[in-house]
């Protein structure tokens, strides 16, 4: 997701109608667990940065924040990214994957355990 205002002059509205759309699909496409956590983790970062608009990249839900994040989902679960997130203090661990690279950082989303 990426703020109006930085993108208005390169993301075109039918662009970002469109990832929407792609994105509205996916979740749709995403029959159980993923689908709903993709769903809640769209619904704050809306909420969070209410003026961001929605990517598709790489064949996932993508975009940019002023830290950067993507969403994706993967046959085990949701992994949100954080572009920057290795300059992100993380004081409570929610980081828990990618933690040896230089930048990023990732929260990866598993099925709880019934």
């Amino acid at each position: 997701m990426r703020h109006e205002k930085e993108c208005s002059k390169s993301v075109e509205p039918a662009k970002v109608e469109s990832a929407s759309r792609l994105i509205d699909a996916r979740i749709e496409e995403l029959a159980d667990w993923r689908g709903e956590m993709l769903a809640r983790l769209r619904a704050l970062i809306k909420q969070a940065d209410p003026e961001v608009v929605e990517e598709w990249k790489w064949g996932f839900p993508s975009g940019r924040t002023m830290e950067s994040s993507a969403r994706r989902d993967l046959p085990e679960g949701v992994k949100m990214t954080f572009a920057k997130g290795a300059f992100l203090d993380d004081p409570v661990g929610l980081f828990n994957s990618s933690l040896g690279g230089r930048l990023r950082r990732a929260i990866d989303f598993k099925e709880a355990r019934r």
